[in-house]
């Protein structure tokens, strides 16, 4: 790369440097973390989204967990006159303003490197800033030609180039750094950006530098998967592609890069385990509370693609793990795959945007007709709450035809509900209960769909007349992340709705029946052991009951119980279903029961290294089998959550519709076609 190539590269990174900034400034302006120095260093208004909030949140967290750590260990006696910390790529970070608010730098003093440009702007921002210069104490502002932009006793500020080692080498010695004392090496989301045999030069190059260290590095990982694609995809679009990631794609590969470098002992954590592991329930609770939230699945994933590493070199730093090891393993790896499910793209129509929708509901009409309402996708060109209906027909050449049903054929209104649940009443009708306008807006209406056919029986041409449903007596449904499965008591027909949460319930743990016949809600006896509330689980009619499988609990952890509401002479009764190997913890999944199994298909689990294909459960055994999705066939990515699908059983097929999600930063994701999961390889006994 020459001259200008490097210049523009630099540009870009440091406008991820930019957003990143204001990101911090908006974390503290909301509570999730205590900085006053944030918004002095990245001045402007700006407020993120929540599911930005929770992410920097979290790396915040993990980083200062990694400097507390060092200062403890580096200073603990017989210490030296003074630690040092080195925060490679620094830009507009706060944390020398904060450590020495908390009169943690008695005995250490901070170096921050970055380019230049941003090295001299910060510089001269904090000479503008009286409450920045009150901390540091006096200070000079270095020459525009030198590569030291500010110096005080226990603060400097260089602009250098990361790639170039012999000039940091060079600019670190002027700046009095002291390569024999205990020294920690901050790089957030910093190697990535590197060619990788620059990002490697710099790990040797420390490794070689400092023989008492600990480098802490938070990164990306994982890009194969879809999340992984997607956030690749989004750096590739800002002309700053995430290097190195093909080669060090997992936790795994990261810790043998940095031991073959030259360093003693490495240690490193997905962010899902260090928010779960190593922060308290009482601090996870306060943050979960803050505002309110429902991107559950893009926030663990988010996780699951970012680490903190933390590498050591020297007796002091090496012996006492910044990361204690926990008495029970956080990855659970299911057993390993029984066999590959073949999929195939089925909607020949590829310009169909009406089907790119997530947090939707889909219901099997008859036996060639599927209809879908809700979620959020895309329409008329822009991302919205869905108003339109979408259907996927079945011709006479069995080929699948995806189409929306135009807004001239639709009487009433849609209210562009999401997380909502579809019930067939009868081939002409649909209950609609539940779901959401936002986080703080419960959709409390029941609503009623009846469908007329047009005069030659083409499906895309039926008619729609949205209607509010009337219900018996009892209190309005104001859930969403639920269930409605249909049972029978004493061979009636009702409704079981389950789970869910609410805008004051985090879980919900009802049971509510719902006679079919009479629209009326009515108590019916559950005994035996009551699980934990939970939403975004699956639940299946099953011999007159409903299979509950997995789903999200109070402390908002992936639940790996499989349930059975068994229906009894005058009551229901839960059961648990012992299964064997217990399934990994999932959920936003979907659930079939096909030939005597239960089928729980993709999802979101945070114990796991993989991708959740589609577990196998025989409902008479207990037995377990994984089965991976081949996707070769398939445009990749493909995202299996808050998705829906239909059960074709004579055709032996599975058909997946819509999913996707809102990638933390990257841009929001839509499944743009439907595919279908060929289980004729599961007919036979497990």
């Amino acid at each position: 790369m020459g001259p200008q190539g490097r210049e523009r590269r630099a540009g870009t990174v440091q406008g991820t440097n930019d957003s990143s900034a204001l990101s911090k400034r908006s974390l503290a302006a909301h509570g999730y973390v205590r900085d006053a120095f944030a918004a002095l260093l990245a001045p402007g208004p700006v407020r993120r989204t929540p599911l930005i909030h929770r992410g920097y949140y979290v790396r915040a967290r993990a980083v200062r967990h990694c400097v507390r750590a060092f200062l403890r260990l580096a200073g603990a006696p017989p210490a030296p006159a003074r630690t040092q910390i080195l925060s490679l790529g620094s830009g507009s970070d706060s944390l020398y303003f904060r450590l020495k608010a908390a009169g943690l730098l008695a005995r250490a003093a901070v170096w921050e490197v970055d380019f230049p440009d941003v090295s001299r702007l910060k510089a001269e921002r904090i000479g503008e800033t009286p409450e920045l210069c009150a901390l540091t104490g006096p200070f000079e502002i270095g020459d525009p030609a030198s590569a030291l932009c500010f110096s005080s006793s226990d603060y400097c500020i260089l602009g250098a180039d990361l790639r170039e080692l012999p000039r940091l080498d060079e600019a670190l010695d002027g700046a009095g750094l002291d390569a024999a004392s205990p020294t920690l090496l901050l790089a957030e989301a910093v190697l990535s950006y590197l060619e990788p045999a620059r990002a490697a030069a710099l790990i040797a190059w420390a490794a070689q530098r400092f023989p008492d260290a600990l480098f802490v590095v938070y990164e990306q990982m994982k890009p194969r998967d879809a999340f992984g694609q997607v956030m690749l995809q989004h750096f590739r679009r800002l002309h700053s592609p995430l290097h190195g990631l093909e080669l060090f794609p997992d936790l795994e590969a990261q810790r043998q890069r940095f031991l073959q470098a030259g360093w003693t002992a490495c240690s490193a954590l997905d962010l899902n385990e260090f928010y779960r592991r190593l922060l308290p329930v009482d601090e996870r609770r306060r943050v979960e509370t803050l505002e309110p939230f429902d991107e559950f699945e893009e926030w663990h994933l988010k996780c699951a693609h970012y680490f903190i590493l933390a590498a050591s070199r020297g007796d002091t730093l090496s012996k006492t793990p910044v990361f204690p090891p926990s008495e029970a393993p956080f990855q659970i790896d299911p057993a390993s795959p029984s066999g590959f499910l073949s999929a195939r793209v089925v909607t020949g129509d590829h310009q169909d945007s009406s089907l790119k929708r997530y947090g939707h509901a889909s219901i099997l009409l008859s036996p060639g007709v599927i209809f879908s309402a809700g979620g959020f996708g895309e329409q008329e060109g822009r991302h919205c709450r869905v108003s339109r209906f979408h259907l996927l027909s079945r011709s006479c050449d069995s080929e699948w035809k995806g189409s929306q049903i135009s807004s001239l054929r639709t009487e009433g209104q849609w209210d562009g509900r999401l997380y909502h649940t579809m019930t067939r009443l009868s081939d002409t009708q649909v209950l609609v209960l539940g779901g959401r306008l936002s986080p703080v807006s419960p959709a409390s209406r029941a609503l009623q769909l009846d469908f007329y056919e047009s005069e030659d029986n083409c499906p895309e041409d039926q008619r729609v007349i949205v209607t509010e449903a009337t219900l018996g007596e009892g209190p309005m449904l104001r859930c969403w992340r639920h269930s409605t499965t249909e049972v029978y008591h004493q061979n009636q027909r009702y409704l079981l709705v389950y789970g869910g949460r609410s805008v004051t319930e985090p879980a919900v743990s009802d049971c509510r029946f719902l006679h079919v016949e009479t629209m009326a809600w009515v108590r019916i006896p559950v005994e035996g052991a009551a699980p934990q509330g939970r939403h975004s689980h699956s639940a299946c009619s099953w011999q007159g009951g409903a299979l509950i499988a997995g789903g999200l609990g109070v402390s908002e952890e992936p639940l790996s119980s499989v349930l059975f509401l068994r229906p009894a002479s005058s009551r229901f009764l839960w059961e648990s279903i012992d299964v064997q190997p217990p399934i990994t913890p999932r959920y936003s999944h979907t659930a079939h029961v096909f030939n005597g199994k239960l089928l729980l298909v993709g999802g979101v689990w945070i114990h796991c290294s993989s991708v959740p294909g589609v577990t196998v459960i025989n409902l008479t055994t207990g037995v377990s089998s994984e089965y991976q999705i081949d996707t070769a066939s398939v445009p990749w990515p493909l995202m299996l959550h808050n998705h829906s699908s239909a059960l074709l059983p004579e055709e032996q097929q599975l058909l997946l519709i819509g999913g996707g999600g809102n990638c933390f930063s990257f841009g929001t994701y839509f499944n743009p076609h439907a595919v279908a999961l060929d289980l004729s390889s599961l007919s036979s006994g497990q």
